[in-house]
């Protein structure tokens, strides 16, 4: 079998992760932050380990400003909700995922405006259009570091810079970036980054989490969520300070156990390693594809502009049919259809079909990436000679 759907989620994990998990559900399965004994310290120490491997592996210099959450999804919208407000007005592109195109368009409902700036059919983006559309009302830009569909990397430290200039709120999903590129929130001047456990961090589902820079006030960013914290039980007002005020209700103690020991992992390894070793499976793979009249590949094609997701159709097939076929016939798993990101498809001119992503993580192999486009060679060979018999 061939995994080519790490950007949906990410596997295998590490051997590391899944002792962590299971070290945590044995010895220190307790609430961590809510009692005294020594397993619910034991917990809140696994807890703050995984806020400060998260926390070194951004750049972060305080780790409480790491706020955990279920997923990239829930770190996105504490950040849109909480800090917009009706009257105001966010930059976004036409490449962001479901993640942070629905929560805008319901508050776009509520009075919230919301521009959302073109990028080409490559999923390439022009800083100066960014800096045009903003208004005297604008708050906040939010973008996408790679597209999950074509994995173009946008311009995000261009774009820091004149949200800087402006005095404006800079917000970055990492979702696909976080773990498999290096990213520098200063040289960025990224001010609030969501980012997903389950995928190049190595950690299991059920774990993500926000950066919330010191440029963001806690007074305006509002939680999603109010309740126990561990912290303060003699008031019934949330707590005012990080990451309490954000993290309401018992963690998911035994998924960040597993976080932390990916995260690690990561650490030792360095994320430059995996984004090189990323960029050679991309490669071999935009190569082997441009060899095949019959695949139409989208993007920029070239591996240095993108992370390892690489999306195509092949003639005559529906997406559907090429990946049931590549399962079935072949045992490559990938994932087809619009991939929760149906602005990025209209982007790119494939919508409302959609595409056949293959996208590559740290455990593919070159070898790998060479069954695959034997694979399907193999399938639109057929296929061709199916309809050229008919």
């Amino acid at each position: 079998m061939i995994y080519l759907d790490n950007a949906a989620s990410g596997w295998p994990k590490p051997p590391e992760a899944l002792q962590a998990m299971a070290h945590y559900m044995e010895h220190a399965s307790a609430n961590p932050g809510r009692s005294g004994h020594r397993m619910a310290l034991e917990a809140a120490r696994i807890v703050y380990q995984a806020r400060e491997n998260v926390a070194a592996l951004l750049g972060v210099r305080d780790p409480l400003r790491i706020v955990f959450a279920a997923n990239a999804t829930e770190a996105l919208n504490l950040a849109l909700a909480g800090l917009l407000r009706p009257g105001d007005h966010v930059i976004t592109s036409s490449l962001e995922h479901n993640a942070v195109m629905r929560p805008l368009r319901a508050l776009e409902a509520r009075g919230v405006a919301v521009s959302v700036v073109h990028c080409s059919p490559e999923g390439l983006l022009d800083p100066r259009a960014v800096e045009a559309a903003i208004r005297p009302t604008t708050r906040l830009i939010a973008l996408v570091h790679a597209s999950n569909v074509v994995g173009t990397l946008l311009p995000i430290a261009e774009v820091g810079r004149i949200a800087r200039r402006y005095d404006l709120l800079f917000l970055v999903d990492a979702a696909q970036t976080a773990g498999a590129c290096p990213i520098d929130l200063d040289a960025a001047a990224i001010d609030l980054l969501a980012f997903t456990g389950h995928k190049a961090l190595l950690g299991p589902q059920g774990t993500g989490g926000l950066y919330i820079g010191p440029r963001v006030s806690l007074d305006e960013l509002r939680p999603l969520v109010h309740g126990g914290t561990g912290s303060r039980s003699e008031e019934e007002l949330q707590p005012d300070f990080l990451p309490d005020r954000y993290e309401s209700g018992t963690l998911n103690g035994v998924g960040l156990a597993g976080l932390a020991a990916g995260v690690q992992r990561l650490l030792e390894e360095g994320v430059a390693t995996v984004r090189a070793h990323e960029v050679a499976l991309t490669r071999q793979l935009l190569a082997g594809l441009a060899r095949m009249p019959r695949v139409t590949v989208y993007g920029t094609g070239d591996a240095e502009r993108q992370i390892a997701t690489v999306s195509f159709n092949v003639a005559g097939m529906a997406p559907s049919e090429v990946g049931l076929r590549l399962d079935e016939e072949h045992a490559i798993l990938c994932r087809v259809g619009l991939h929760c990101s149906p602005a990025a498809h209209r982007t790119i001119g494939t919508y409302p079909a959609g595409t056949v992503r293959w996208s590559l993580g740290r455990f593919n192999t070159l070898a790998e990436v060479d069954q695959a486009l034997n694979a399907l060679e193999a399938l639109a060979r057929a296929y061709s000679r199916t309809v050229g018999s008919s």
